[in-house]
């Protein structure tokens, strides 16, 4: 998955009802007519929406006679969680999850000044050689 890829389907998925298709085709294949029992919206406006999805390979559809079944494509679907769980703010993340192990706390910094601990710069600054944090 490149970062253009990864834009389309960010794209269609900025649209609350497209996520609820996605969440309702995580149980399986679903005729159109069955998805559009979910929502309050007009029959084109379903097919506006899937077009959406299938057009950034999110979703598959496969024509039956007058109706058409989807379901979600597995493999983009996976390649998409990979691409974004790539992402992340490299060091400032690192430092974030270094200043959480110092007191186990998610904002030790503060955790530290309310308990009136004295410290000395750092995630909770360096510890005054009397105080434990």
């Amino acid at each position: 998955m490149n970062a253009m890829d990864a834009a389309l389907i960010c794209r269609a998925l900025g649209d609350s009802n497209r996520i609820q298709i996605v969440e309702l085709l995580m149980n399986g294949e679903m005729c159109g007519c069955r998805l559009l029992e979910h929502f309050q919206i007009a029959q084109p406006t379903l097919s506006h929406h899937m077009k959406v999805l299938t057009e950034c390979g999110l979703v598959n559809g496969r024509k039956e006679w007058k109706n058409t079944y989807y379901s979600l494509n597995c493999d983009v679907l996976t390649a998409f969680r990979e691409y974004i769980d790539h992402l992340n703010c490299g060091k400032a993340c690192r430092q974030k999850s270094e200043d959480r192990d110092c007191c186990g706390e998610e904002n030790p910094g503060e955790v530290c000044r309310s308990r009136g601990e004295k410290t000395t710069g750092g995630c909770c600054g360096q510890k005054s050689e009397d105080q434990n944090c």
